[in-house]
C-alpha cells in the first residue's frame, strides 16, 4: 500500500476522477489529444546500491534500471482521436532506466531520473515492452510520453526535442509491428 505524505494526499484530493468500468481514476493529463488515468498514483522509487552487500551484478543491473514502481496502478489511456481506451496494470516492482538520456545532454535536458521525467518515462517504457496493451499504435506510445512531459511542466523546446528522440527511434529502430 501507498504511504503518502500530507501533501501528496492533499496534490491527490485536487485531481479530477473518471470512472471507467466500474473503476475511479485519477486524471494525471487530459487535452484534446489524449487522457491518461491512473486507479492509484504509481509510487515510483529510485533503487539503492551498496557494494558491501550487493555483487557486482545486482549492482550493475540497479545502475542500468534504477527505477522501480513500488505499488500497481491501473492505467487508463484514452485517445480521443480514435475513441479508443485502454486499461492496463503495471505490476509492482516493474522497473525501468527512466528517460533515456545520454549523460552529455545531462546538462540541457536533465538526468534520467529527474522528477518531471519519471511519469513520463514509466508509461513509456511499460507500452515499449507491451505495444499490444495500445494495439501497437507507436504514435499514441510517443503522444502520450509527450503530453505526460508537458503536464510536468517541461519546457517546451525539451518535450520537443525529447518526442522527437524517441519517436524517431522507435520508427527507425525499436518499434516493431505486430506479428
Amino acid at each position: 500500500m501507498c504511504e503518502y505524505t500530507y501533501s501528496e494526499l492533499d496534490f491527490i484530493s485536487k485531481l479530477p476522477t473518471v470512472n471507467f468500468d466500474f473503476k475511479q481514476f485519477y486524471v494525471w493529463q487530459e487535452d484534446e489529444y489524449c487522457l491518461v488515468g491512473f486507479s492509484v498514483i504509481p509510487d515510483i522509487k529510485n533503487k539503492l546500491t551498496n557494494k558491501t552487500v550487493m555483487t557486482k551484478e545486482e549492482i550493475k543491473a540497479a545502475k542500468k534500471k534504477p527505477l522501480y514502481l513500488k505499488n500497481s496502478p491501473v492505467v487508463l489511456l484514452y485517445d480521443k482521436s480514435k475513441n479508443k481506451k485502454y486499461t492496463f496494470v503495471i505490476p509492482e516492482g516493474y522497473d525501468w532506466d527512466g528517460a533515456t538520456i545520454s549523460k552529455i545532454f545531462y546538462r540541457i535536458i536533465g538526468s534520467r531520473e529527474d522528477i518531471r521525467f519519471k511519469i513520463a518515462s514509466l508509461i513509456h517504457d511499460f507500452l515499449c515492452e507491451n505495444k499490444q496493451r495500445v494495439d501497437y499504435d507507436r504514435y499514441f506510445a510517443d503522444k502520450v510520453f509527450e503530453r505526460l512531459l508537458k503536464v510536468a511542466d517541461t519546457w517546451s523546446f525539451i518535450r520537443w526535442l525529447m518526442f522527437h528522440s524517441v519517436d524517431n527511434y522507435q520508427k527507425f529502430c525499436g518499434w516493431s509491428e505486430k506479428k
